[in-house]
């Protein structure tokens, strides 16, 4: 299977550069996967589409502020991105500098704080912080948005890219598909009937990373942090899974893969996947040749998801993390 089978064109002007005007105010393209029809809908139509039967899985990631600023003590200017925090004082992170720094190198940032360079591992360095990992990134990180919005972060960004159910810090990227979701369109769902269940998946900086090579089998994905409470296993018996976001079904089919309520997953979903879990799931639109978009592709059918794509440019909907959402039905 070809990456080069992934691909479709995007204008630019509809890859949305900032989020709607309200959380609930996005479009939905409803796909019925068995028939291959869509619908075009409203987000805040969604609570008319689940009912009694349905246990909605959200991810409650809380995104950090994971881009820091900084220099050498020579002067050199760099950036560090936190990647995963490991300890109090402990991370892994991306660096980008004129050279690669060495074991040892004291990099600063904020009002003096060092950041020590401790090692590689892999693409990422271990660093050490003089102080606790959280508090300088609260007090001095950025909002990490993705590199396709061009915008440097604005205070609109700290509260709208996170979620409204956000409360495990931890990720760098938002889990993109609850961004849609106010406290009053949950209540609404609740109210039909249907459940609402919460997991953890932290979703790491690989997601906007490439599919390296021509041939799909052989990427390797990137691993993330998961956890399932067993209140949330509990609230899937019996009932059809609607997964809010590529995040979180990942983690409920690494589950039914593996066993494991928590760990890592590493988990790659292509055409050709048997899903155990997951019935329906909510997200955006995703990147082309990216492996979110080889994910949905073997949820609701290649064809399907090409069909779909080429409407949704046509109707003009918005694209990727800030844009519109899809409601797929297996």
């Amino acid at each position: 299977m070809l990456v080069s089978e992934f691909d479709y064109a995007l204008p630019p002007e509809l890859i949305a550069q900032h989020p709607a005007p309200v959380r609930t105010a996005s479009r939905l393209l409803h796909l019925d996967a068995a028939s291959g029809t869509l619908r075009d809908l409203a987000f805040k139509d969604l609570p008319e589409l689940v009912g009694p039967r349905d246990t909605l899985v959200l991810n409650d990631t809380r995104v950090i502020k994971a881009r820091l600023t900084g220099k050498k003590r020579t002067g050199g200017k760099v950036e560090i991105f936190i990647e995963r925090t490991l300890a109090a004082r402990e991370a892994l992170a991306l660096i980008r500098a004129s050279h690669p720094p060495a074991a040892g190198t004291e990099l600063l940032v904020g009002n003096g704080i060092c950041v020590t360079v401790q090692g590689r591992e892999g693409d990422l360095y271990r660093v050490a912080f003089s102080t606790d990992v959280h508090a300088v990134l609260e007090q001095h990180g950025a909002v990490p948005l993705p590199p396709y919005i061009k915008h440097a972060p604005q205070r609109e960004d700290a509260e709208r890219y996170q979620t409204v159910y956000a409360r495990a810090r931890g990720a760098v990227a938002a889990p993109t598909a609850g961004l849609h979701f106010d406290e009053a369109t949950l209540k609404r769902v609740e109210e039909t009937g249907a459940k609402i269940a919460r997991l953890t998946l932290h979703v790491g900086s690989g997601t906007f990373q490439p599919v390296r090579g021509a041939d799909v089998e052989t990427h390797r994905m990137h691993s993330e942090r998961y956890a399932i409470p067993g209140q949330t296993l509990h609230a899937l018996s019996g009932r059809r899974v609607l997964a809010v976001g590529t995040t979180s079904l990942r983690a409920l089919e690494a589950h039914a893969a593996s066993g494991k309520t928590e760990g890592e997953t590493d988990l790659f979903i292509y055409p050709g996947f048997e899903f155990r879990v997951v019935k329906r799931l909510l997200t955006n639109f995703h990147l082309p040749k990216s492996t979110l978009l080889m994910l949905v592709s073997a949820f609701a059918g290649k064809e399907n998801i090409s069909n779909a794509y080429r409407h949704a440019i046509e109707k003009r909907y918005r694209f990727f993390s800030y844009g519109d959402a899809m409601l797929i039905e297996r």
